[in-house]
């Protein structure tokens, strides 16, 4: 047994035509951000810590719908969350509605560490973000000239779209370009030589979503969760992953079932979640790495202390 990283960029119906240099930028980041996690196991960060640094590195890429690249709500703003948890001790904070924080990962942090409670939202997780000195920023850097085209497409076609939705093509008005800014949320697990694992993940939700929506990623046992057993994130449809407990489950099976990390995860996948809907990536204790999806496509990345490492979208 070893330490073993994976991380994602988002799943859904990625056009495999696909822009050759989005796809390259994307390729990129989730490079960096391996070689990242490597150098942090080898200076001996904790999982926990591990899974913060990559996930603030995929928030602060505008190639991904987390951070600076958090996709619009209705209203033309950005609403994210983000949650992270570590499986030894199941401590974990999560945060939603952030408009003007950085890092949102960074943030659930310190509410895991320096609360009493687990989740902060809206103007209460803003004011605690600024007692703490958390670095902040003018909302309209989130507002990315991609992500308003992205949000008047998903206006024109009436539609509340989740990762990679495929443009619709609008009468009299220019198409969006086959895969530009359709982004995606990002998530990291971690474990290390001894066992101890985290997770974290970090989004900007729904294109077109309603001000106040809230996804599966900052909800604990949903889109993210970590145990003595296992680490778990999400991503896609959030609704759905919510209704399935997707995380959690992937952890209760191994836990009361006996399965191991793939059993668990394949049946979560395929027997949980309605196809097209949701994808995963998660660690076992004893090193294990899995990433299934149901959704056309997920961009993932995954090293291993052995010297296996992956890089993959189809």
């Amino acid at each position: 047994m070893g330490w073993a990283i994976a991380l994602h960029g988002g799943a859904g119906d990625i056009p495999r035509d696909l822009p050759l240099e989005l796809r390259e930028l994307r390729e990129s980041c989730l490079h960096r951000c391996l070689d990242i996690a490597i150098d942090a196991f080898n200076a001996r960060k904790s999982p926990l810590d591990i899974v913060e640094l990559v996930v603030r590195e995929l928030e602060n890429d505008p190639h991904f719908n987390a951070g600076r690249g958090s996709v619009l709500t209705d209203n033309g703003t950005v609403e994210m969350e983000a949650c992270i948890m570590d499986g030894t001790t199941k401590k974990c904070g999560a945060v939603s509605g952030l408009t003007t924080v950085v890092n949102a990962v960074s943030l659930a942090r310190l509410v895991m560490e320096k609360t009493p409670h687990i989740y902060l939202a809206f103007e209460g997780a803003e004011a605690f973000a600024r007692e703490q000195g958390v670095e902040t920023i003018d909302s309209r850097h989130f507002i990315t000239p991609k992500n308003i085209e992205r949000l008047k497409q998903a206006k024109a076609a009436n539609s509340v779209q989740v990762d990679y939705t495929q443009p619709i093509p609008i009468v009299d008005e220019p198409p969006v370009p086959n895969g530009d800014s359709q982004i995606g949320t990002v998530g990291c697990v971690a474990v290390d030589s001894s066992g101890n694992l985290a997770a974290a993940t970090s989004t900007g939700g729904l294109v077109n979503k309603m001000v106040g929506r809230i996804g599966d990623t900052p909800l604990v046992g949903a889109g993210t969760y970590a145990n003595k057993f296992c680490a778990v994130s999400c991503t896609g449809k959030g609704e759905e992953i919510i209704r399935s407990t997707v995380a959690r489950d992937v952890a209760a099976l191994m836990e009361y079932k006996g399965l191991t990390l793939k059993e668990a995860t394949n049946y979560v996948i395929k027997e949980c979640t309605p196809q097209g809907t949701t994808g995963l990536i998660a660690v076992s204790a004893t090193g294990e790495v899995v990433t299934p999806f149901n959704t056309t496509g997920m961009f993932r990345a995954c090293a291993t202390q052995d010297g296996r490492s992956e890089i993959g979208i189809w």
